[in-house]
C-alpha cells in the first residue's frame, strides 16, 4: 500500500464561483488538468480550504472526485481536529471506502506537549479503518512534531507516513536516519522535494502542481531516479513562484496562478481575502517566463 504514496501528490484546490460556491465545473478543470501527471490526490488539506466548507460540501466534493477519477489515483482524505474524542467520532460516521489513507495535522490551538501529540495520534491510529499520514506543520499548527515523536508514531502499523513540513533539514534528517524501512517521508514543502529525495524521501504533497503537474511530477520522478540535474533544472524555474505563493497566505497564490491559466476563478472564502493585483501581477511576470523554458 505505501509504494501508492510514492511520488507527486497535490493537495488539491477547492474552487468557488463568485458566490462563494463550490464551483464543480471547474473542479473538473482541475482534475483533468492534473490526473496524468501525478500518483495522488489530496482532499481537504490546508489549500483545498478545509477549514471554511462543511460537512455536506466535503462529502460533495470528495463523492464529485471519486467518480471522476479515471486513472483510479489513490485519494487521501484530510481529516484532522484538536479535539481527539471528535476526530475519532468524525472518523467513524464518514464513508471512506473510496480513501487511500487519511491526512491528519497536529491539533492546532490548544497547543499539546509531544506526550499529547504522540497519545493523540496513536488513538485516531487505533480507532481508523484507513492507514494515518501524519501532517506537520508548525507554522500552521503551532507545534512542531518533533523527530523523536514520529518515529515513536511510524512504529505504530496503522501510521504509514508523515508530511513534513517543518523546513528544519536537521530534524527531517534524523527522521530519514532512523524510521523504519516501510514509513514514508514526503516533503511538505514544494521548493525542498528534491533535497529531501536526496535524503531519502520519496515525494511529496505539494501546492504548485494544482497549476504545473507535468513539470512538478517531472521534477520528482527525476529526483527519484537519482536524476537531480534534471530536478534541479524544474525546481529553478518553478522557485520563483515558490516565493510569492504563500505571501497572502495558501491557497491564495495557487488559485490566482489557476485563475491565470484559465482553470477557476480566484475566489476564497473569508477570513482570506482573493490576491491582489501586485500578487497578481508578480505571478504574471514569472510565469511568462516559466512558458520559455526548455529542460535540456
Amino acid at each position: 500500500m505505501n509504494n501508492m504514496f510514492r511520488g507527486t501528490g497535490i493537495a488539491l484546490v477547492t474552487p468557488f464561483d463568485e458566490n462563494k460556491n463550490v464551483d464543480f465545473d471547474a473542479l473538473k478543470k482541475l482534475l483533468l488538468h492534473t490526473q496524468n501527471y501525478v500518483e495522488f490526490w489530496v482532499i481537504h488539506g490546508t489549500t483545498g480550504e478545509a477549514a471554511t466548507t462543511t460537512q455536506q460540501e466535503k462529502k460533495e466534493i470528495f463523492d464529485f472526485i471519486a467518480k471522476n477519477n479515471p486513472k483510479k489515483l489513490p485519494l487521501v482524505y484530510g481529516m484532522a481536529s484538536n479535539d481527539t474524542s471528535q476526530l475519532i467520532k468524525n472518523i467513524k460516521k464518514t464513508n471512506l471506502d473510496e480513501v487511500s489513507a487519511l491526512l491528519s495535522a497536529s491539533p492546532s490551538y490548544n497547543r499539546p506537549t509531544q506526550e499529547g501529540i504522540y497519545r493523540h495520534y496513536m488513538e485516531v491510529a487505533d480507532a481508523s479503518p484507513k492507514p494515518i499520514i501524519l501532517y506537520n506543520v508548525p507554522s500552521r499548527t503551532a507545534s512542531n512534531i518533533e523527530a523523536k515523536t514520529t518515529l515513536r508514531l511510524a512504529q505504530h502499523p496503522n501510521i504509514i507516513a508523515i508530511k513534513e513540513a517543518s523546513g528544519d533539514m536537521v530534524q527531517c534528517i534524523e527522521i530519514l536516519r532512523n524510521k523504519p524501512n516501510d514509513f514514508i517521508v514526503l516533503s511538505g514543502d514544494d521548493a525542498l522535494t528534491s533535497s529531501l529525495i536526496s535524503l531519502g524521501a520519496e515525494g511529496v504533497i505539494g501546492v504548485i502542481p494544482n497549476a504545473y503537474p507535468k513539470e512538478f511530477g517531472n521534477l520528482t520522478r527525476a529526483a527519484l531516479k537519482g536524476d537531480y540535474k534534471t530536478a534541479n533544472e524544474y525546481l529553478f524555474q518553478l522557485f520563483p513562484l515558490f516565493e510569492h505563493l504563500f505571501i497572502e497566505s495558501n491557497p491564495v497564490g495557487i488559485k490566482e496562478i489557476l485563475n491565470l491559466i484559465g482553470i477557476m476563478k480566484t475566489d476564497v472564502r473569508l477570513p482570506l481575502l482573493n490576491a491582489t493585483k501586485e500578487l497578481s501581477k508578480n505571478f504574471e511576470v514569472e510565469m511568462q517566463k516559466i512558458q520559455k523554458f526548455q529542460i535540456t
